[in-house]
This record gives C-alpha cells, structure tokens and sequence, in this order.
C-alpha cells in the first residue's frame, strides 16, 4: 500500500495535502501536480512511501527540474510508482515500441531478423537497477535534512523528515 502526500512551502510553514497517484504516469504528471500544490513557485515536496519498505522524494521549485530521491532502488523498481521514478534517474523509458509511429519499420521485418549485435539486446534484458539509494541525497539539504541523514533513514522516512521539515502535524493530519 503507498502513502502519497504534496508538501507546500507557504509564508506560514508547510500545507499538505493527499494525493492520489492513479493519473501519474511520469515524472512529469508528478511535477505538475506539485505545481498544481504550490504557493507563489515555492517548494513543493512530493513524499511517496510503500509500506516502510522504500520512500522517495520529488522536490519541484518553481519551473526547475524536478529533484528526486529514491531510498532503494530495486525494491522501489518493483513497484509502479517507484519504478517510475527509478527509470526517470537512469535514463530507462520503459514505454517500449508499443506504438507504429515508434517501430522501425524498413522493409526487412517480413524477412530474416536484421543480426543482433548484443546479447543482451536479443533477449530483451535492460541493465539492472542500480543497488540502495538512487537520486539526489542532498535534495533536502537546505531544509535541514543533510545527505547523510537522509540516506540513514530507515522505517518511517516521511515522519521524520516531517519533524526535520516543522511539519509533523500537517503530514499526519493527511496520512
């Protein structure tokens, strides 16, 4: 089961909010929902946790790239949302040829197979993900959660990176 929520910065601390991740495809869906969130540009967190096994941290400010943190990229790359972020940070696009505009179509498909020159191109295989945590550790640096505590939180990430943040009471009230 995942927990979802938007953290806004605001003149007065932080809003939060519950989100639901059905219409998320990509990172991108994901920035502009938190752009949706945000006052005036600020900072907006969005904090996804599977049931304590992995968390991530998107951090939107204003129209900059979006930042992004994984806990633990082969268990989060098991799982939709957290595959999703994993293959936004190593460059995968798991969309596939799916579609005619994207095959390659140059007359040879009804012959003999074109050789393949990698083997691990022939059986489909894509490099493995990465081992541990994936992304940006310092992305909550200049709020007071340092790259090293956040690469040694464990269990309940979100609840204390919420008490780092001030924020404990705005996350549990959506939680």
């Amino acid at each position: 089961m995942y927990f979802a929520a938007l953290l806004a910065r605001t003149d007065d601390g932080w809003e939060a909010s519950d989100t639901e991740l059905d219409n998320v495809e990509t990172l991108a869906d994901l920035a502009d929902l938190a752009r949706e969130a945000a006052v005036d540009d600020d900072t907006v967190l969005a904090l996804i946790e599977q049931e304590g096994a992995w968390f991530g941290v998107v951090r939107v400010d204003g129209e900059d790239d979006p930042r992004v943190f994984v806990s633990n990229a082969v268990v989060a790359g098991r799982s939709s949302y957290g595959a999703m972020l994993v293959d936004e940070l190593i460059g995968r696009d798991d969309t596939g040829a799916d579609d005619l505009d994207d095959l390659d179509l140059d007359g040879t498909e009804d012959g003999e197979p074109e050789p393949v020159e990698d083997e691990a191109e022939e059986a489909g295989d894509a490099e493995p993900r990465p081992a541990g945590p994936l992304g940006d550790a310092g992305i909550l640096s200049d709020l007071g959660v340092g790259e090293k505590e956040l690469l040694a939180l464990e269990g309940d990430a979100l609840s204390e990176i919420a008490d780092v943040l001030g924020c404990t009471d705005v996350l549990e009230a959506v939680r």
